[in-house]
């Protein structure tokens, strides 16, 4: 019996018997998939009491009954545990992180990524955007990374997160070449310091420009950062 091409839906057979029995798993699986929100994206070990129709994202090292399910999602129906294999552009609402996340080239991924806060009726665009990578210091007195600053952005703030101890240095800062400490100043040096740099006035770059991280009382000699570039980009001419 051959299924539909993106929900894998059971199609009818000419001359069928029992035809309910296919409307009924083909509604079933609309109704698990259809406006999608799971319990949660990080349970590797299914529930002992699920609810009739609860559904998750299966998380890493699976056990049991979702044993090599990871990534896929996992739903309680009619008394068993329904796998569905998720395609790019599914999003999923997850309840207990409050958070969408989707799907896209074989992982989920926290999204949107970008987001249209207004259109014109000829395309004209004003739009949020994040960039985040993560940057292994290099030996020297600053870093220009390669997180870099779209041409005409208006940039709203960077964060930063210390992935590994920062050596070297008594602290750090962060910014741009033309301003080093314009998101932040004597930021910490251990494992899980944080900075959140926000700008006190939204700042327009003209021109591609690489955040520059710059170290304080001695040069960087090692240490793994994680930096988030948050900002708007006008795009689309309305022509």
């Amino acid at each position: 019996m051959s299924d539909s091409t993106h929900l894998a839906l059971p199609f009818l057979e000419a001359a069928q018997a029992q035809k309910h029995v296919t409307v009924n798993d083909a509604l079933a699986r609309l109704d698990a998939l259809v406006h999608l929100a799971v319990e949660s994206a990080s349970l590797s070990t299914p529930p002992g009491s699920p609810g009739a129709g609860d559904r998750w994202i299966v998380a890493g090292s699976a056990t049991d009954d979702w044993e090599g399910e990871e990534g896929k999602l996992a739903a309680w129906i009619d008394g068993t545990w329904v796998i569905f294999d998720p395609q790019d552009g599914w999003r999923a609402w997850v309840k207990d992180t409050q958070s969408w996340l989707i799907y896209s080239s074989g992982a989920w991924i926290l999204g949107p990524a970008s987001s249209i806060v207004a259109r014109s009726g000829n395309e004209a665009r004003t739009r949020f955007d994040m960039i985040e990578l993560d940057h292994i210091l290099v030996a020297g007195a600053f870093n220009d990374t390669s997180l870099s600053i779209p041409d005409r952005a208006i940039v709203f703030g960077i964060t930063g997160l210390v992935l590994a101890d920062v050596t070297g240095p008594t602290s750090w800062t962060l910014g741009v070449a033309a301003d080093p400490q314009r998101y932040g100043n004597s930021i910490g040096l251990s494992a899980g310091s944080t900075v959140i740099g926000v700008s006190g006035t939204p700042t327009a770059y003209y021109g591609a420009t690489p955040v520059r991280v710059a170290a304080s009382g001695a040069d960087f000699t090692g240490g793994t950062l994680r930096l988030a570039l948050h900002y708007m980009i006008l795009d689309g001419v309305g022509a």
